[in-house]
């Protein structure tokens, strides 16, 4: 089922964003809003002119009355990190600007699923939760979805396999608090730590210590930014992604950042759990067997 879906934030994600949903097929209807109309408008012109080779989509620039009926509504509006910057240093503008979205958007689209780009991800997560007052299923942040995307590649190119048989999670804060829940992480449905001596002919793994790849997951958005100025291709793909899981009622596990209320312990802050996301959004937070260490490490990043 395409939908309607409203991006908030016409910057190089947003705009990034609206095209990915064209290419992939996911959207009927696209509105484009930004406070700056012209750049809008313009990136609304631009991507609508490929559609003729594309996907069948009106997409426009709009205001928030024409985000009516929408299906979905993609945050990603506020201050951008600069190079050296941490999310967290962002937390106070961009909770003024995502304070100003949540008190316009919702009038025109009380039922969409409202996925949350916006950094520091979880703090805006839980602030557009709490201004709205929208139950808590119908708002969800992108979390460590990105995170979980850096690891898989990074993995896969260590263990020389397709990316998609690669399934490990990282969990927590989207930032520096994030980790790697180890224990369930598998190749192929073979228990990662397993998978050398249950192959009997293959490439060797390039040998590597956990502590690097985790290092590799933290730095990958700093490194980025310091080279061209944002991250852009990961996060898109992971709102298209989101986009396609949430058009049918299928549920699909993935580590989206949403509000924990007794779920390992851990109540009132919104971070990233293994999630069942579908049409109604969050359906449930999956409190998958952690290890001592991991569940420690997903407390540490709560606090």
């Amino acid at each position: 089922m395409k939908q309607k879906i409203t991006i908030i934030g016409a910057g190089a994600v947003g705009a990034a964003t609206a095209f990915a949903l064209l290419t992939r097929g996911e959207a009927s209807e696209i509105v484009l809003i930004d406070i700056n109309t012209d750049k809008a408008l313009g990136e609304a012109l631009d991507i609508k002119q490929a559609t003729p080779f594309l996907e069948n989509c009106d997409i426009y620039a709009g205001s928030y009355a024409d985000a009516t009926n929408s299906d979905m509504v993609i945050i990603t509006s506020g201050v951008g990190r600069k190079p050296g910057q941490s999310r967290l240093e962002l937390v106070q503008i961009n909770v003024g600007i995502v304070k100003s979205i949540a008190e316009q958007i919702v009038r025109y689209a009380p039922n969409a699923l409202y996925v949350m780009v916006t950094n520091p991800v979880d703090i805006m997560t839980y602030a557009f939760l709490k201004y709205t007052g929208l139950p808590k299923n119908q708002v969800f942040g992108t979390g460590t979805l990105l995170d979980t995307v850096r690891l898989r590649t990074r993995l896969s190119e260590i263990y020389h396999v397709n990316k998609q048989q690669v399934h490990a999670h990282v969990l927590g804060e989207h930032g520096d608090s994030s980790f790697v829940a180890w224990s369930s992480a598998t190749i192929a449905g073979i228990p990662i730590a397993d998978y050398c001596q249950s192959v009997a002919v293959h490439r060797m793994p390039i040998a590597y210590q956990r502590e690097d790849i985790e290092a590799y997951v933290h730095r990958s958005g700093g490194k980025i930014i310091a080279r061209k100025g944002s991250t852009v291709y990961g996060v898109d793909t992971s709102c298209t992604h989101i986009a396609k899981m949430t058009a049918g009622n299928a549920e699909t596990a993935m580590t989206v950042s949403s509000l924990h209320e007794g779920e390992y312990g851990i109540n009132g802050v919104c971070l990233s759990s293994l999630s069942l996301v579908d049409s109604k959004g969050v359906r449930s937070i999956l409190t998958q067997k952690l290890s001592e260490d991991e569940l420690r490490k997903l407390h540490e990043s709560a606090a």
